[in-house]
């Protein structure tokens, strides 16, 4: 995680929460894996994958952090971060069958991180694991080519804690000929919190939640109230009236 395009009081907040042993740092960075980044929090580990995904930008997962590996900050430099790819509960993690003392990096052994304990088999047979979820986000996030070429717009919310934001494209800036817009709300925050989201320019659109197709009360005038659980997010598709009727008629 690198630090340089930060301010130096932003750089030393970072620094205080996510990387309080000296070992953690390197340069003006942090040598960390993103679930031990995040205390291994489940919660916080799809809201920040949510955010990865939807906001503007090319997004890049690390090798590992499908499955919350961990990392190793007794190596030297960024080998803390670059142990051997955890496949199976087998000898070296199912990396290499060699001699454990021959491989390049050692594989992490701690009872929370370790290979035995966090790996891709044990998770795709798990429907309910992270590798699983973050599967599920990259098809929806590639059924909806907006997230890669639509603009964003971020929101009037009425809670400083969510962070609310559109990502839309019209029929006629559109390379497939057809209009989208997603709207992507997230708690910051670890408590629940309610927010209230001027949406009046879509009045009349039916909010579809992406994950589960659930269909929410159409947004009106009034400003939209929304509630989140702690570090919870919210993926829609707006459909316009017409379209929303359709699907009613189901």
């Amino acid at each position: 995680l690198t630090l340089e395009m930060v301010t130096d009081e932003e750089r030393d907040y970072m620094y205080a929460e996510y990387a309080k042993d000296p070992r953690m740092k390197a340069n003006i960075g942090i040598r960390r894996r993103l679930a031990p980044l995040l205390d291994n929090d489940r919660d916080q580990l799809e809201l920040f994958t949510a955010l990865l995904l939807s906001l503007p930008g090319s997004p890049v997962l690390y090798y590992g952090d499908e499955i919350g590996m961990g990392d190793n900050i007794w190596l030297g430099d960024r080998d803390a971060v670059r142990t051997p790819m955890q496949w199976t509960s087998d000898r070296n993690g199912g990396f290499s069958q060699c001699d454990p003392a021959q491989l390049y990096l050692p594989v992490i052994m701690d009872p929370i991180y370790g290979y035995q304990a966090v790996n891709v088999e044990a998770q795709a047979d798990n429907p309910g694991s992270l590798l699983h979820w973050t599967r599920r986000m990259i098809e929806i996030r590639q059924r909806h080519p907006v997230f890669g070429v639509g603009s964003y717009v971020e929101l009037s919310a009425s809670n400083p804690s969510v962070l609310a934001f559109t990502r839309e494209i019209t029929e006629d800036e559109s390379p497939w000929g057809g209009m989208d817009t997603i709207l992507c709300v997230s708690n910051l925050s670890r408590f629940p919190q309610p927010v209230e989201l001027d949406m009046r320019r879509f009045e009349g659109y039916s909010p579809v939640e992406c994950m589960g197709g659930v269909q929410f009360p159409a947004i009106g005038e009034l400003p939209y109230l929304l509630t989140l659980p702690g570090h919870g997010f919210y993926w829609f598709q707006l459909n316009p009236p017409e379209n929303a009727d359709a699907e009613r008629a189901r």
